[in-house]
C-alpha cells in the first residue's frame, strides 16, 4: 500500500469518536500545562502514564501526542503575555512576543502564533507520513551491531542535548543504565543487583521513574524556592487578529521557521530549542525592518513558533521509526508505548500500521482542533496563571501518587516514587538533566541485548563492531559528539585565559 492510502487509514481510525475524544482531551490538557510555567508535557504525560495503564493503547499514545503538540501551542502565550516561557523551547518567542504585548499588540502576537504553529504542524505532520516509510526501509536493514551502534549515538547526542554540560549528561546516562541493570537478566535469566528483594526481580518500573523524577522532583525543587512574588500579565489590547501587513510579514517566516525546525527536530541530537534559535537569526537576518528587532518585531514570533512546533513533528520521526526520543515528551511518550507492550521502531509499522498510521493521522485533526481552542479561548488561558502555585503543585503530589498506587498498590513501590522523587529533586538543584536518566533506563537493557547478540554472532570478537560500514560511521560520529563540544569548549576557555593574561599585563 502507499503512503497516501496508509494515511486515508489512519484518518479514518483517528476519527473514530473515542479516538476524536481522546485528541480533544490531549490537546485541551497540553495547551493549559503550556501555558502554566513550570509545568511541560513531559511531566503531564508522565503523571497519565500509570492513569492509562489499562486504557486503550491507541487512545492513550494518541492522548500524548496531544499533550505535545498542545504544549508546544501553549508555551507562547506565557512568553507573550508573561515573558515567562512556558517551556524551554518557548524562549526566543518571548523575545519579541512580549514587547508587541508591552506595546499593545498582544493580539498580533498569540495569533501569529497560533496560526504559524498551525501551519508548521500541518506541514511538519504531513512531512513525518512521508518521510517516516522510508527511515523504516532503510532501518529494517539493520543487525544487531547496526543498533548496537546507532544506540550508542542516540545515547551521546541525548546526553549532549540535554542540560548545558555533556558531562553531566552522561552523568545522568549512566544513572539510567545502573538502574537499568536490576532485575532478572534478558539472556540468561540470573537475577543481577536485586538483593533478594522480590519487588525488584521484574527491575525499575518506567511509569515510576518517570513520575517521580519529572512530578515529584519538580514539585519539590518548586517549592523549594519559595515565593517569589506575584507574576504580571501584559493584557490583550485592542483586536486578536492580524492586519494585512502582518500576514504580509509572518507567512514566509512561518514556512522557514517550517523548513529549519522538522529537520533539526529529526535529528538525533535535535530539539525545539536549537531549531527556535537558529529561525530567530534567520529572520533577524533576512528582516525589512531590522530596527525593530528587540523592540516587537512580529517575524520573531511567527518563525520561532512556527520552528517550535514543526520540531515536535520531527522529533516523532527517529521516536516512531528507530525508537530513538530526543526529548523529554519523546523519552516518556516512549515509556509509554512500553507500557502497553509496544516498542517504536521499523517492526511496528509492520506489526502494528493501524495504531502507527491512527497516531500520525491523528496529529493533522490534533493542528485544527489546537487553532480552534487557542486564538477564541485566550483569556481563558490567560486565568490559568492566576492558580496558585502551592495549589497547583500539591495537587500535582497527590495525583502522582493516587496514579502510583492505581497503577502498582505496593507500599514498596510508593518508597520507590519517593526515593527517586528526592533522587530527581537532588539532580534538579545541582544542575544535572532528568531526561538521560529515563532514556538509559528504557534503551540502556536494548542496547545491551543487541550488543551481546553481535558478539555471540561473532564469538566474543569486539572488532566486528567496526566490519560494518553502517555501524562503523554510526560510532565515529558519536566520538565526534562527544569529542568536538570539548574540543571547542576547551578552545574558547583558553581564549579567555589569554585574553585575561594579555588585559593584566
Amino acid at each position: 500500500m502507499s503512503t497516501f492510502e496508509f494515511l486515508l487509514q489512519g484518518i479514518v481510525i483517528a476519527a473514530q469518536p473515542m479516538n476524536l475524544l481522546y485528541a480533544l482531551i490531549g490537546v485541551t490538557l497540553g495547551t493549559a500545562v503550556g501555558v502554566l510555567p513550570g509545568i511541560g508535557p513531559a511531566l503531564t504525560v508522565a503523571l497519565l502514564l500509570p492513569v492509562t495503564y489499562k486504557l486503550d493503547p491507541g487512545g492513550s499514545l494518541i492522548m500524548f501526542a496531544g499533550i505535545y503538540y498542545g504544549g508546544m501551542y501553549g508555551g507562547s502565550t506565557t512568553s507573550i503575555l508573561l515573558n515567562t516561557p512556558g517551556e524551554s523551547s518557548s524562549i526566543v518567542t518571548a523575545l519579541e512576543g512580549n514587547k508587541m504585548a508591552r506595546a499593545g499588540r498582544g493580539g498580533p502576537a498569540l495569533a501569529t502564533a497560533a496560526i504559524g504553529s498551525f501551519v508548521a504542524g500541518l506541514i511538519a505532520t504531513l512531512a513525518l507520513a512521508f518521510i517516516a516509510p522510508f527511515v523504516v526501509k532503510l532501518a529494517l536493514v539493520f543487525g544487531p551491531r547496526e543498533y548496537f551502534a546507532l544506540m550508542v549515538l542516540a545515547f551521546v547526542t541525548v546526553s549532549s542535548a540535554f542540560g548545558d554540560s555533556t558531562l553531566r549528561g552522561l552523568t545522568s546516562l549512566f544513572i539510567g543504565f545502573a538502574l537499568a541493570i536490576i532485575g532478572i537478566d534478558q539472556l540468561t535469566g540470573q537475577a543481577r543487583m536485586s538483593f533478594g528483594i522480590p519487588d525488584l526481580l521484574d527491575g525499575i518500573e518506567v511509569t515510576t521513574l518517570a513520575v517521580a523524577m519529572f512530578a515529584i522532583g519538580e514539585s519539590l525543587y518548586i517549592a523549594a524556592q519559595g515565593d517569589l512574588g506575584p507574576d504580571k500579565v501584559e493584557a490583550v489590547k485592542g483586536s486578536v487578529w492580524m492586519n494585512r501587513q502582518d500576514w504580509a510579514r509572518s507567512w514566509k517566516a512561518w514556512l522557514r521557521g517550517t523548513a529549519i525546525g522538522f529537520p533539526i527536530g529529526a535529528m538525533p541530537a535535535g530539539g525545539a530549542e536549537i531549531g527556535t534559535f537558529l529561525s530567530y537569526a534567520t529572520e533577524k537576518r533576512l528582516t525589512k525592518y531590522p530596527e525593530e528587532f528587540g523592540n516587537g518585531a512580529i517575524e520573531g514570533v511567527a518563525g520561532p513558533e512556527a520552528a517550535n512546533n514543526a520540531s515536535a513533528a520531527g522529533t516523532l520521526v527517529p521516536l516512531l521509526t528507530l525508537g530513538l526520543p530526543t526529548t523529554a515528551t519523546a523519552a516518556i511518550m516512549l515509556a509509554g508505548f512500553q507500557q502497553y507492550g509496544l516498542q517504536p521502531g521499523p517492526l511496528l509499522f509492520a506489526t502494528n500500521p493501524q495504531l502507527v498510521w491512527g497516531l500520525i493521522a491523528s496529529l493533522l485533526i490534533a493542528n485544527f482542533m489546537l487553532l480552534v481552542l487557542n486564538l477564541p479561548l485566550v483569556g481563558l488561558w490567560v486565568k490559568l496563571l492566576t492558580i496558585p502555585k502551592p495549589w497547583l503543585y500539591a495537587g500535582i503530589l497527590l495525583f502522582a501518587t493516587l496514579g502510583t498506587i492505581g497503577a502498582n498498590p505496593s507500599v514498596f513501590e510508593l518508597g520507590m516514587l519517593l526515593a527517586f522523587g528526592l533522587l530527581g529533586y537532588v539532580m534538579r538543584i545541582f544542575g544535572y538533566p532528568i531526561a538521560p536518566v529515563v532514556v538509559g533506563l528504557i534503551l540502556g537493557p536494548l542496547a545491551e541485548q543487541q550488543l551481546r547478540r553481535a558478539l555471540a554472532i561473532s564469538q566474543g570478537d569486539v572488532t566486528v563492531l567496526f566490519t560494518s560500514p553502517v555501524a562503523a560511521v554510526l560510532l565515529v560520529i558519536a566520538a565526534a559528539a562527544l569529542i568536538v563540544p570539548l574540543i571547542l569548549r576547551a578552545r574558547g576557555r583558553g581564549e579567555v585565559l589569554s585574553q585575561l593574561a594579555a588585559s593584566e599585563d
